[in-house]
């Protein structure tokens, strides 16, 4: 089952995705077009891992991590489907990010990894943008690089677990203005979602809604205002996001 979150004539609605049509609680089906897409869950705490991907870390000149490098995202940086992302005028490089979104479903508290896709209740696709220039380093992100208001964009739905065979096999691409620019598979996670549900679950208490973003694998470019970014995750989704200058950004505010 696919479950999204939209709005439509001047309400919220919870709605599923049946032969391709949005179906809301009431037997309505708006046109996709027509709506407003939201993220598929209201993020509580969400977990977003830094060079989580052996081929990225090598991109950024890095050494693979020994242990997962979290760190915590706020709720108002996330975006639907279709929305759009500002890129301020001082990015000297803003780059996407392409990410399988885990979606916890029940409270996790020291899960082994052998029991941790018990706790998952879906899966989504995330595009997690980052500003270079605003780094600190790859280590440590500082807040206006992963914590601006629109800069991680997620969905369009959700993907019930049971609905995803393989987590750890899944091919990721993101295209630019129609043009691939990233490739990869989820089995290149230098850890993956079972180590990465009992790591975070050793130290805290994971609540439903919570979301762990599990990082992006090599192959980022620059994308410019005007630019149409679309991230994949197979079997979970299509993501369509556009970049825009700042003043189309606040001209739509």
């Amino acid at each position: 089952m696919k479950r999204a979150r939209i709005a439509y004539n001047g309400a919220i609605h919870d709605a599923s995705v049946i032969d391709d049509r949005l179906v809301l609680a009431d037997g309505r089906s708006p046109d996709m077009d027509k709506v407003v897409w939201l993220p598929p869950v209201q993020p509580r705490t969400t977990f977003a891992l830094a060079i989580n991907y052996a081929d990225h870390a090598k991109e950024l000149a890095f050494k693979a991590p020994e242990k997962p490098l979290a760190f915590i995202k706020g709720p108002g940086t996330f975006l639907g489907h279709n929305a759009v992302t500002r890129r301020p005028a001082d990015a000297q490089f803003m780059h996407y990010e392409c990410e399988l979104a885990v979606i916890i479903g029940r409270t996790a508290k020291n899960v082994p990894a052998a029991d941790a896709y018990d706790f998952v209740a879906g899966y989504s696709v995330a595009n997690d943008y980052a500003i270079r220039n605003y780094l600190e380093n790859y280590y440590r992100p500082n807040l206006r690089t992963k914590n601006r208001d629109g800069c991680t964009v997620m969905g369009p739905w959700m993907v019930d677990a049971a609905d995803v065979a393989d987590p750890m096999n899944l091919d990721i691409r993101t295209f630019v203005n129609g043009e691939q620019v990233q490739a990869g598979n989820t089995r290149d996670m230098v850890f993956g979602v079972p180590a990465l549900i009992e790591y975070l679950s050793s130290f805290m208490t994971l609540s439903p809604g919570d979301v762990i973003l599990t990082g992006t694998p090599d192959g980022i470019v620059d994308v410019k205002a005007g630019d149409q970014v679309v991230t994949e995750v197979q079997g979970v989704g299509r993501l369509v996001n556009t970049i825009v200058d700042d003043q189309t950004y606040f001209q739509r505010s």
